[in-house]
């Protein structure tokens, strides 16, 4: 995801809409066994984002999550 926001998203923090627990982008459980890569809730299982790169594209689905936060500093 670095190179779709262009910044290390590893301290990058993400609340699920669907149960509300907030968490660290990286505490995500990512499969990435199709196309593109599904990132879904430690806690509830919703699905939190979508992530399809392919032909100098990036996609990216966050519907799932409240707010991503990106520290800067």
């Amino acid at each position: 995801m670095s190179e779709v926001f262009g910044v290390d998203v590893t301290r990058a923090a993400v609340r699920c809409t669907a149960c509300g627990l907030a968490g660290p982008l990286p505490g995500l459980r990512v499969y990435a066994h199709a196309p593109g890569a599904v990132a879904r809730c430690p806690g509830c299982e919703h699905v939190v984002l979508r992530l399809v790169l392919g032909n100098g594209t990036a996609w990216l689905d966050l519907r799932g999550t409240v707010g991503l936060r990106v520290p800067l500093a």
